[in-house]
């Protein structure tokens, strides 16, 4: 085996792994470390053991970016994408020979993890020559990924041997002449595929140039037809021809007379232009002599002058309103003037009423009093003279004292109402309520009276405004006014001059434009009317047949001259195609030979593949049984002699035979984990086969043992470890049982993995 690291040439090279650092799936900056010999990694189920698995042959070999999820089936680089969010990265810490190395991949670019490959010494961080990211795995192993993963790397999901050309090189390479270029299956794919290429069924060369050589015959029997069919296109051709050139004769006429005519008009148009040009300056010439405003000065004088209208209407409104508001004042006035309280507040008004003189209530009281008084003093003179007064005395003087009571009361309201009535009448009212009413009236006739003198001093006010306004426009128009028109000194002058030079405006305006619409139409006619020289003698009179007439005619002959050329050209080219009688004749002669060399071909190839195969069956007489023979020793120590001899043939399906029983058994017959400890045999002994000696790559079995039962699994692990004497061997295992085989035996190493992130 060739090595790229020049300093080992004379030395064996064992590549051992001391520890690796994966960010990778599930794996977040988690680090295993290994042993040398047998290395058992007890974990539970979903703690990441595949994933190490993974690992480990992504850093070897790398992960293919290129590769795509299929139905089914996810890439490496989406399956192991870290579940941290980090970018994947990882470092493999390893012994080659007498040197430490630490491999070191990271992410720099998202659509290449792993891509960044760096081989260092240890400690030292100097870079190891010759590693690269692309052969790093068949550089350190000696075999490339695809004989790695079909021998030393073993999942429990792929135990079986599957074919593959790289191993099958390798076999032969090793059984041979020790040269990895040659494979049974790529040469008889590719003899196959040069046999199908001459003939498979209706495909080939050879039905192809059968199809050919029939085509040519064919060819030849039209090359008569076509020729003949060329000879009447060429006279239809010249017939054509001669019928366009007199078409376009004609057509020709049409054009000098018309452009004759186009030079009259192109003539009239330049003399329509000048003379409008020479009118519009003319009255150019007068709009500034007479000064005229220009269009924008007067449309905003002329509708100043209509907001004039606006104005004094509204000045002859705000009159109005001043008159109607005057009025109303007065009217306010008078009824103020006329109300009994002229010359008073409201508030005075108000007061008069409430002092009115009141009627007092009649004080019945008084009677009875007097009456009480009458008689309690004729008792009391009764009294004093020492003899009673007779009955009626006493009701004498009570009855005086109680009508003199009587009187008094009627007295006093007579005086009362005497005191009010004075006192209304000198307001003309007639009661007190009455006289509140007036009062009232009073008021409201004071706070009208404000409101009109109020109405009256706006009303003034704003015709005052309006008037100063109306006064100021019509002399800022009149005084802009006689800047160009000096006898305008009212406003109806104004506006009839103002009016007098947008009409003046408007003739000059319209003359621009009729001037400037004559010299673009002249322009345009000109760069449309390309410069011509006139002809010797013009036409008198345009072709009898009219244009419209002559061009549908061209038409026609051009359209039947261009199918007549375009049927004899297709006549030519199907004759130069056919490139003549005598080329078809010697092609024909050449298709023959062809087909004639094809078919010795195709029986050489075939008698090639009758001879690859025998050499093919030579080869695996030599190869089956020694791979079978080691298999069947391996198969033998796992199952306890169960079973003697075990044959497989080139695709590596695998039988085998119980011990004393003649049959041989399909390893898909036998129990599941008869048929992994019968896998694995197989595996191991291809290790042998394939693998170098003289440095063996390290064995990693990920759960390869789940399905032994006890007895079993002892005998693989004893197997294992002596196996682990000439390698590096990892054992990843969901079980406890082979841990605790090996409790006691310091030459194996164990530990155990938890789901716990902070475990190293």
């Amino acid at each position: 085996m060739m090595w790229l690291f020049e300093f080992y040439e004379t030395e064996v090279i064992y590549l051992r792994i001391h520890r690796m650092s994966a960010t990778f799936g599930k794996l977040s900056q988690r680090t295993l470390h290994l042993s040398d010999g047998l290395n058992i990694i007890q974990a539970p189920n979903e703690t990441g053991k595949s994933t190490w698995c993974a690992f480990l042959l992504s850093m070897l070999y790398g992960i293919n970016s290129r590769e795509r999820d299929r139905v089914g089936f996810i890439a490496d680089k989406n399956r192991y994408a870290p579940w941290s969010g980090a970018a994947m990265a990882g470092r493999l810490d390893c012994r080659i020979g007498g040197n430490e190395l630490t491999l070191l991949r990271e992410t720099k670019r998202q659509t290449a993890p792993l891509g960044d490959f760096k081989a260092v010494r240890a400690g030292t961080m100097d870079e190891y020559p010759g590693l690269t990211g692309q052969n790093c795995g068949e550089t350190l192993l000696g075999v490339s990924r695809e004989v790695y993963e079909r021998s030393a790397f073993i999942r429990q999901a792929g135990l079986p041997v599957t074919q593959d050309a790289g191993l099958e090189k390798r076999i032969a390479a090793l059984i041979t002449t020790g040269e990895e270029d040659t494979s049974y299956s790529e040469a008889a794919a590719a003899l196959n595929k040069q046999l199908n290429r001459r003939r498979h069924n209706k495909t080939g060369r050879l039905p192809a140039l059968e199809l050919e050589l029939a085509d040519t015959v064919s060819q030849l029997e039209a090359l008569t037809g076509a020729e003949a069919q060329l000879s009447d296109q060429h006279r239809e051709l010249s017939r054509l021809t001669e019928q366009e050139a007199e078409l376009s004769r004609l057509l020709k006429l049409h054009d000098l007379w018309d452009a004759s005519k186009e030079r009259r008009l192109l003539s009239e148009a330049e003399d329509a232009a000048e003379a409008a040009e020479q009118t519009a300056v003319t009255l150019r010439r007068r709009a500034e002599e007479a000064r005229l405003p220009e269009n924008e000065t007067i449309g905003r004088l002329r509708g100043a002058i209509v907001n004039l209208e606006t104005v004094r209407k509204s000045v002859n409104a705000a009159m109005a309103e001043k008159d109607a508001a005057m009025k109303a004042g007065v009217k306010a006035e008078t009824a103020v003037s006329e109300s009994p309280f002229a010359g008073r507040t409201a508030e005075e008004a108000h007061r008069v009423a409430q002092n009115a003189p009141p009627i007092r209530p009649k004080t019945w009281w008084f009677p009875i009093l007097l009456l009480a008084v009458g008689a309690g003093g004729t008792f009391l003179l009764s009294a004093l003279n020492g003899e009673p007064y007779p009955l009626w005395a006493f009701a004498t003087m009570g009855g005086i004292g109680f009508l003199l009571g009587i009187y008094a009361v009627f007295s006093r309201e007579r005086g009362d109402r005497k005191k009010q009535t004075a006192y209304l009448a000198a307001y003309g009212a007639s009661s007190a309520e009455d006289l509140a009413a007036l009062a009232d009236d009073y008021a409201a006739a004071c706070r009208r009276r404000d409101e009109a003198q109020n109405a009256v001093v706006k009303a003034t006010a704003t015709y005052d405004a309006l008037y100063a306004s109306l006064t100021s426009n019509e002399q800022g128009i009149l005084l802009e006014v006689r800047r160009f028109a000096p006898a305008a000194f009212d406003i109806p002058a104004a506006d009839a001059a103002l009016r007098e030079c947008a009409v003046r405006r408007r003739e000059l305006t319209v003359a621009e434009n009729a001037a400037e619409a004559a010299r673009l139409r002249y322009e345009t006619m000109r760069r449309q009317i390309p410069e011509q020289t006139a002809p010797v003698e013009e036409p008198s009179a345009p072709p009898t047949q009219s244009r419209e007439t002559l061009n549908t005619e061209l038409l026609s002959a051009k359209a039947a001259l261009s199918a007549a050329q375009s049927a004899s050209d297709r006549l030519t080219g199907q004759i130069a195609a056919l490139g003549g009688r005598e080329a078809l004749e010697a092609q024909t002669e050449q298709l023959r030979l062809q087909i004639d060399v094809l078919e010795g071909e195709y029986q050489s190839i075939a008698l090639a593949m009758e001879t690859l195969d025998d050499a093919n069956a030579a080869l695996q007489n030599r190869f089956s049984p020694l791979l079978g023979r080691r298999t069947a020793e391996l198969f033998s120590s796992l199952t306890d002699g169960a079973y003697s001899g075990v044959v497989l043939d080139r695709s590596f399906r695998l039988s085998a035979e119980p011990t004393g029983d003649t049959v041989w058994r399909d390893a898909g017959l036998l129990s599941t984990g008869a048929g992994d400890q019968l896998y694995l045999a197989a595996r191991l002994a291809i290790c042998e086969l394939v693998l170098p000696d003289t440095d063996p790559p390290p064995l990693v079995l990920d759960d390869a043992l789940a399905n032994f039962d006890d007895s079993r699994c002892a005998s693989a692990l004893r197997l294992l470890k002596e196996e682990g004497k000439k390698r590096q061997l990892l054992l990843f295992t969901c079980h406890s049982r082979e841990a605790a085989f090996f409790a006691d035996d310091p030459e194996v190493s164990v530990q155990r993995l938890t789901n716990d992130p902070s475990e190293v």
